[in-house]
């Protein structure tokens, strides 16, 4: 008797583990490389003309060989959620690359160097933005070099040079600058990145085509589950309350 009591339990157990996998938002979460296939990662670049520096410096391989070093991103939680933070991540640097055409700041006139005795600018180096997210001023050159083991105050032209590490600056400044505020909703991640150039009505146009590539990712990706909507607060009110997924 006993025994069949225990094949009972474990039955019951197989059955309500099956039921929670299955059930909505449940969903096992998928590796982030199974998310981002080629498709999806050459799907971007396909936007970009053809002479776009970019186009072969990004590349699927160097994302992942980069997210070896940052095994969080992307496990949020749920399915639908990590699939979210991806979709948001590739949709800033897609907006802040041009579809990945662009491995530095077109305008580099501004050195971006702002007084500090930690993070000192090197002499002659600027600090324009360079990689998938534009990292930019000698403050995260320098936090991102010394995160990952790198001089990034004297050799800040490694972030578009060298691939892998150029992904690896934009996981390090996601997941430690915008990935804290992902559960206010996207719009919160595009005030991470360029708030003070884009929100509170400055770019709403800028906003508006950062949120659509969200939305356009999200639906790539099959994020399907449900979503909290919040008010996207930036600059978009003088058009009326428009409302947005968040993460």
């Amino acid at each position: 008797m006993a025994s069949l009591s225990i094949k009972k339990s474990l039955l019951t157990i197989l059955l309500a583990c099956i039921v929670f996998a299955t059930a909505p938002g449940n969903v096992m979460a998928q590796s982030v490389d199974s998310i981002v296939t080629p498709q999806f990662f050459d799907g971007i670049k396909n936007n970009a003309p053809a002479t776009c520096a970019g186009k072969s410096f990004y590349t699927r391989d160097a994302f992942l060989s980069a997210l070896s070093s940052f095994p969080n991103f992307g496990q949020l939680g749920s399915a639908d959620d990590n699939k979210r933070e991806i979709a948001a991540f590739f949709a800033q640097a897609s907006h802040e690359t041009g579809s990945f055409c662009y491995t530095e700041e077109i305008d580099k006139s501004n050195t971006y160097c702002q007084s500090s005795t930690e993070y000192p600018c090197a002499a002659g180096k600027s600090y324009y933005g360079r990689g998938p997210l534009q990292l930019s001023w000698n403050l995260n050159y320098g936090a991102a070099g010394k995160a990952l083991g790198l001089d990034l105050l004297n050799n800040p032209e490694t972030v578009s040079t060298d691939p892998v590490v150029s992904f690896k600056t934009a996981l390090w400044y996601w997941m430690t600058a915008v990935r804290p505020v992902v559960g206010q909703g996207f719009g919160a991640t595009t005030r991470a990145i360029n708030g003070p150039v884009e929100c509170d009505g400055k770019r709403p146009d800028l906003v508006q085509a950062r949120a659509n590539l969200y939305t356009s990712y999200c639906t790539q990706l099959g994020a399907t589950g449900s979503r909290k909507n919040v008010q996207f607060e930036f600059g978009l009110h003088s058009t009326g309350s428009t409302e947005f997924h968040g993460l």
